[in-house]
């Protein structure tokens, strides 16, 4: 079995710095071994960089303000989305509470009788 590298924690200068040096370096697995990291690790943090990350990846190339934003933004989004639904829904209740409002007779009269028959459920026959 290979020995388990140990996991590092690198600041964004750090990351940033790094990125500079591969931007004027030759040999990128040489500065990758120099640095004692994986090479493609330093292309995952130049496309971070570059603004496009790699599936599950920071975008490094944004600052955190503009993250901040972007999510705002995104929720905003969200929010409008279901206040549509929303509204929808309510349209499509209250047309339907008009055409079974406009389907029974008038009721005038107080006490008048029901619009509908009551049911026989429960009633006993007396027939027999």
């Amino acid at each position: 079995m290979g020995k388990m590298a140990k996991w590092r924690r690198h600041t964004v200068e750090f990351k940033r710095q790094v990125v500079e040096r591969m931007k004027t370096c030759e040999n990128i697995g040489a500065l990758a071994r120099e640095l004692k990291l994986e090479r493609k690790l330093l292309y995952t943090w130049k496309y971070q960089f570059e603004g496009r990350p790699e599936a599950k990846h920071a975008n490094l190339g944004i600052t955190a303000e503009d993250r901040k934003e972007k999510q705002h933004r995104e929720e905003i989004a969200k929010l409008k989305s279901a206040l549509a639904d929303q509204t929808l829904e309510i349209d499509f209740f209250k047309s339907a509470l008009l055409k079974v409002k406009e389907g029974r007779p008038p009721n005038s009269e107080t006490g008048a009788s029901a619009s509908t028959r009551s049911s026989s459920r429960g009633r006993k026959n007396n027939a027999t």
